[in-house]
């Protein structure tokens, strides 16, 4: 079974279809009409926890930030790295999101394999 997860606007959307086709249940956040506005991270994370979704995104710095002050009131918490290998990045986030199971309060860093 596949994870709701909203992803922050800077995701890169083929990584976000890779994951739909993983079975994941992903919103981004231009579909969700929240593109373009400069909305702060803390409402990012405010809209997905409302909306019962873990945040996907490449702000690993905020969000870490975000997680330490909140981890128990959120869905979870994704932080990736980029990857060029769109494929790879999308199941490397996948083992991860299957290993830890309920992502409630979690934070889950993905990061890309050293050369």
């Amino acid at each position: 079974m596949g994870a709701s997860i909203y992803s922050n606007e800077n995701f890169d959307r083929r990584v976000v279809l890779a994951l739909r086709e993983l079975g994941h249940d992903v919103l981004t956040s231009s579909e969700a009409g929240r593109a373009n506005q400069r909305i702060p991270d803390e409402d990012v994370l405010a809209f997905a926890t409302n909306h019962q979704r873990a945040v996907l995104t490449f702000n690993r710095l905020h969000f870490l930030r975000l997680h330490r002050s909140s981890a128990a009131s959120h869905q979870g918490i994704i932080v990736c790295s980029t990857d060029p290998d769109v494929h790879a990045l999308a199941n490397r986030i996948d083992a991860a999101i299957r290993e830890a199971g309920d992502l409630k309060g979690q934070l889950l860093r993905i990061n890309r394999p050293m050369a």
